[in-house]
């Protein structure tokens, strides 16, 4: 026997709606009774943090309070979805477990991508097995009526907080306390007391679809710095002496010189002169506002220097880093940890790029050439912003600069720059005077988002924006007529004044499900029966209304993307590794 998943055009990760097609190939040496073939779709958003000595914030009950250096956990099903495979939905509901033949056997599936995580959506968590359905089976006839297809138990996932958020992208990099897999598993169910089901499964990696960008406009971000050259000290003009050296008790008789009256002028007086001003000069980095980077695409970052004194001095680059940050928010029930991740983008030194010439005048703006870094895409392990309910990823930008009064010395820079801060001791007992002066000035953006590159589509981002200010539809009742407009509650309204445009509207959780017996199932019906407009014989939804958005997605059929425009995306190393987290005892 072998159970393996085909699936049919892999690419290289998978995003928001794609149509993920592809088959369980089931290999049996001899006959085998088979009940029913499940594939599931899950990913899981898994963090595990130690309690720290101080465990008085845990939030957790005295009774039940861990003590110091035990591991809590936290797993998310931020997607789920069941399929089933075998017998097909042809088959009549009361079939039996069905006698496989020896050899070879496929069967389909399919499964479609959504937009959003689903383990925010508590109404549907708790209809997943556990309160609505008895043991966590689906509805169905199986083993001893329990139920057909076994499925998790949702009522887990309302233990914790949620967050519904756009689906976050495979993510690994911190053993044994945080990651996000996703997984296609299969189970075949063996009819028996003492047979035990086989199950298979394979991982996958995701990368989500960025959100609809702001049109572009001539607004930008900003990290500017002024700063000023320490001012150098003039070389001594004095004459040599020409006194004799003499004992300690003896005295020179020989007469000092007189100095020079009316002779000619010093001819280091006019350099002198043109360095009494020392430079100044304000550095300003700047990106497109909102700053926004993109998965493998080069940083678009313009350098201007703007001259603030008036000064005889030469400013040139000599040295530039540009650093990415990476800040990784891990939680994991009332604990939170950060972890910090820096990607070195541009690493040049022993430049000699012009900022400020003599002759500029003062407020002369110079934007300095991009060719450093304009060519140099952010590499592949950079996963783009996104926030869940356990973990979130933000990031910084950092540009740290080296600038030099005078032009520097290829030879002499090269030896004096073994390091970007490092300083060196090759210059000790040289003239400072003609030493070009060096200074280094970082530039932070404290926030910026990276998007994933993958666009949405035009119609998808139409309907956001419609049905952000369509009107509700308007029912109608069996006979065309409008029914009677009940009023409704629109909880998270902003009051007068505030303007709701700034921030989105946190998300509206429905009520909390009570768990409801079969004993009083009946007489709760009868008492609290559902509540129907004028015209309608069922009530309207059985599980949560999506969204306008969702409801559009499903609507949309083929490939958001082009498989073969896909950028590279390493932000797990091995999809199919096992979880690098430690079991829960």
């Amino acid at each position: 026997m072998s159970i393996r998943i085909a699936l049919e055009n892999p690419p290289e990760f998978y995003t928001n709606l794609d149509i993920m097609k592809g088959h369980v190939v089931l290999t049996l040496s001899r006959h085998e009774t088979v009940g029913a073939i499940i594939v599931k779709l899950e990913g899981e958003s898994r963090t595990a943090l130690g309690i720290p000595n101080d465990n008085s914030s845990t939030g957790v009950p005295h009774r039940e309070m861990p003590s110091a250096g035990d591991i809590i956990y936290e797993n998310h099903k931020i997607l789920y979805k069941v399929a089933q495979a075998f017998p097909n939905e042809n088959a009549p509901p009361q079939a039996g477990p069905i006698v496989l033949n020896p050899g070879q056997h496929h069967f389909p599936f399919q499964f479609k991508f959504p937009f959003n995580n689903s383990c925010g959506n508590a109404e549907a968590m708790a209809k997943i097995g556990g309160v609505v359905n008895a043991g966590g089976f689906a509805p169905g006839a199986g083993l001893f009526g329990l139920g057909g297809i076994r499925v998790m138990d949702g009522t887990k996932q309302l233990m914790y907080s949620h967050v519904t958020k756009t689906l976050p992208p495979s993510f690994t990099g911190f053993p044994g306390e945080a990651e996000i897999r996703y997984y296609v598993k299969v189970t075949i169910q063996r009819p028996g007391l003492f047979k035990e089901n086989w199950r298979y499964q394979i991982g996958l990696k995701f990368l989500p679809i960025e959100p609809p960008r702001p049109p572009k406009s001539n607004q930008e971000a900003y990290a500017r710095r002024p700063f000023a050259f320490a001012p150098r000290t003039p070389p001594s003009t004095a004459p040599p002496s020409t006194k004799k050296r003499t004992s300690f008790f003896g005295r020179s008789t020989t007469p000092q010189p007189p100095p020079p009256v009316g002779g000619p002028s010093n001819p280091s007086s006019s350099a002198e002169a043109s360095l009494a001003t020392p430079p100044s000069i304000e550095m300003s980095a700047r990106l497109p506002h909102p700053a926004i980077l993109t998965c493998n695409k080069s940083i678009p970052l313009r350098l201007i220097a703007k001259k603030l004194a008036p000064s005889n001095g030469e400013v040139y680059l000599v040295a530039i880093q540009i650093d990415l940050i990476g800040k990784t928010i891990v939680r994991c029930q009332d604990l939170v940890n950060n972890e910090l991740n820096r990607w070195v983008i541009v690493s040049r030194q022993g430049l000699s790029i012009p900022v400020s010439k003599p002759d500029d005048a003062v407020g002369t703006e110079v934007v300095l050439p991009d060719a450093i870094w304009n060519n140099v895409p952010l590499p592949n392990t950079i996963m783009p912003s996104f926030q869940t309910c356990n973990l979130s990823r933000e990031y910084q930008l950092e540009v740290k600069l080296g600038l030099a009064w005078g032009k520097p010395d290829a030879t002499n820079h090269a030896s004096n720059s073994s390091s970007f801060f490092g300083g060196s001791n090759r210059n000790k007992g040289k003239n400072l005077a003609n030493i070009p002066q060096e200074i280094h000035l970082p530039l932070n953006f404290s926030n910026v988002q990276v998007f994933s590159g993958l666009t949405p589509p035009a119609e998808l981002v139409e309907a956001m924006r419609q049905g952000r200010t369509r009107p509700a539809r308007k029912q109608t009742g069996p006979n065309g007529r409008p029914p009677q407009q009940q009023p409704q509650p629109q909880p998270n309204i902003p009051p007068q004044g505030v303007a709701s445009s700034s921030r989105p509207p946190a998300p509206v959780l429905p009520p909390r499900p009570v768990a409801a017996t079969p004993q009083n199932d009946a007489s709760e019906a009868a008492l609290y029966p559902p509540q129907l407009r004028p015209g309608q014989d069922a009530p309207p939804y059985d599980d949560a209304p999506p969204t306008y958005e969702e409801a559009m997605a499903e609507e949309m059929t083929g490939p958001v993307f082009p498989i073969t425009a896909r950028p590279a995306y390493s932000g797990v190393t091995d999809e199919n590794a096992a979880s690098s987290l430690p079991e829960k005892n």
